[in-house]
């Protein structure tokens, strides 16, 4: 059976984590043979299988305006809850016109159910899915129980409704074990884990000119030594520790690079990074602009470089977070056989570590044996090479394509028989 696959979300474009993963699937969806279509509020997708609906996006400025009124309050007034049911309405107008458009047979709700960005959209989806009764698949990557701002909030009747909905046409994906035994604890809902994965049989060929290039055009030494810290610049994901890793090793060739901007989350973290770097110190490179709007920042001479661009060069990779839903940076760090710190945050100590990873493992401080560890990999060829093969071969095993296509093949033949 070859389906009609509608994927919705709030964004659908750049590089954070839903987007990447929602494309992903895409991959392996039209691989078995099957269309798929995309609805958001933001989308790089192909316009000839798109629908954008501006206030399905987390930062329309009346969505923003919402969410402020729904923040760190018990209660709301009723001009909020009107404008929410408005904005619904819409919402599932714009819905419904896309399930008829391309005659989708299965939604895959990317996160638009599961943390509230955006709740009109996620009240929206739920009645769509209720009334239509269409199939569907929820793919959650955040819950709002895993977020302290959502602690004190003026919408529990919402978040009860549709964060995420129970009804008998949606079957829910998680991505870590956690969030499936909380899942079930607090909404009694069962759901299929199925892991974040990454491909391995992607070409990882770099261009000519951009391999003799690189540490040219990003102001790099020849005798640079480049920790690549692969994350978005926001407090979970620990950066100091990366600062205070590269400050004790002393070495003055070791120059930390930082891939994104803090993106939906504010600057109070980010201007704080920034100062305390100096303060430190610390040489911290800032290349979210060159990979992520080559356009919009480059001189016309200039090469365009990805995120992939950029591994390759990386002599160490960084990951001192205090949380991750899963750990997709992770994974890339791994693919490139790049040896790697990694804080260990929850969801590494269940469901990745006991994989049997090699790593230089913190427990949301730096020891002294750490910091003998990274030299170590430094300096030890051997060492360094079995840690990146032993990973390689392990996340291969567990975090492939062929395990995304295998639960995707299941989980169609669970809905449609």
């Amino acid at each position: 059976m070859k389906l009609n696959i509608g994927f919705v979300g709030t964004r659908f474009a750049g590089l954070d984590g839903v987007s990447l993963e929602a494309k992903k699937w895409d991959d392996v969806l039209q691989k078995l043979g099957h269309k798929t279509f995309w609805f958001a509020g933001k989308l790089d997708t192909p316009s000839e299988k798109s629908y954008i609906c501006e206030k399905a996006f987390f930062k329309d400025p009346e969505i923003k305006e919402i969410n402020n009124e729904l923040k760190n309050k018990k209660t709301r007034k009723p001009s909020v809850t009107k404008k929410i049911m408005d904005i619904k309405q819409l919402l599932k107008v714009r819905l419904n016109i896309f399930l008829d458009k391309f005659d989708i047979d299965l939604m895959i709700v990317e996160n638009a159910l599961s943390i509230p960005m955006n709740v009109p959209l996620g009240l929206a989806i739920t009645e769509v899915i209720a009334e239509r009764g269409v199939p569907t698949i929820g793919h959650h990557h955040d819950f709002a129980w895993e977020r302290n701002r959502y602690l004190l909030n003026a919408f529990e009747d919402y978040l009860s409704m549709a964060f995420p909905p129970n009804l008998p046409f949606i079957e829910h994906v998680v991505i870590n074990s956690i969030a499936q035994q909380q899942l079930a604890a607090r909404r009694g809902l069962s759901s299929t884990l199925l892991p974040n994965v990454i491909n391995f049989e992607r070409e990882q060929q770099l261009e000519k000119d951009k391999k003799e290039n690189f540490k040219k055009d990003f102001g790099f030494a020849n005798s640079d030594i480049i920790f690549l810290q692969p994350t978005r610049i926001v407090a979970r994901k620990g950066i100091e520790h990366s600062i205070d890793l590269v400050r004790r090793l002393e070495n003055d060739n070791i120059k930390l690079v930082i891939t994104h901007s803090s993106s939906d989350e504010g600057l109070d973290y980010y201007n704080w990074i920034i100062d305390y770097a100096k303060r430190e110190g610390i040489d911290v490179y800032y290349i979210n602009n060159k990979l992520h709007q080559p356009d919009k920042y480059r001189e016309s001479w200039e090469r365009i470089y990805t995120l992939w661009d950029v591994y390759p060069f990386a002599d160490f990779v960084t990951y001192p977070s205090s949380f991750e839903g899963f750990g997709n940076a992770f994974l890339e760090a791994v693919m490139f056989k790049k040896p790697l710190l990694v804080n260990r945050y929850s969801i590494y100590i269940k469901d990745i570590e006991p994989k049997g990873f090699k790593t230089v493992t913190m427990d949301d401080y730096l020891s002294d044996k750490n910091i003998e560890e990274v030299e170590k990999v430094l300096k030890n060829d051997e060492y360094r090479e079995d840690m990146v093969k032993t990973n390689y071969k392990i996340a291969k095993r567990y975090f492939s394509y062929d395990v995304l296509e295998f639960n995707l093949k299941k989980l169609i033949k669970t809905i449609f028989g």
